[in-house]
């Protein structure tokens, strides 16, 4: 299946169902980009977040302390929230690092897709945005 389109400058563009899928999956692939860009920032903000509370508890001398468990606070002793804490960061970075890994595949599979697409379709076509 085969379209016709008016390109820039007056000249007809055929856009064949391949390119179509080109740009369609270039548009899947830039709200990916935007959705992982705001996972990312609050996957650091926590992590932030998670630095303070551990930089906190050095320096208060409680042996118990309220830690925040769901909905609620519990006492639980330091060295335990210590520990939870220190898991809770690991999983935090780890989850940080795949999803800044998605973010550069993500971004080389658009350029991959924007040379292909300008290639084509020269200023016909824009994929960048405003």
């Amino acid at each position: 299946m085969q379209q016709q389109q008016q390109g820039g400058g007056g000249s007809e563009m055929v856009v064949t169902w391949d390119d179509q899928q080109n740009i369609n999956k270039f548009g899947r692939l830039n709200n990916r980009f935007h959705e992982l860009e705001e996972e990312i920032k609050i996957a650091k903000e926590t992590n932030d977040n998670l630095e303070d509370a551990s930089n906190e508890l050095i320096l208060t001398d409680e042996e118990v302390v309220r830690f925040q468990i769901g909905e609620i606070f519990a006492h639980v002793p330091k060295e335990e929230v210590e520990d939870r804490i220190e898991r809770m960061k690991q999983t935090t970075s780890k989850n940080l690092e795949q999803l800044e890994e998605e973010k550069e595949s993500v971004l080389s599979q658009m350029a991959e897709l924007k040379k292909i697409l300008y290639g084509k379709f020269k200023d016909s076509i824009n994929l960048e945005e405003d």
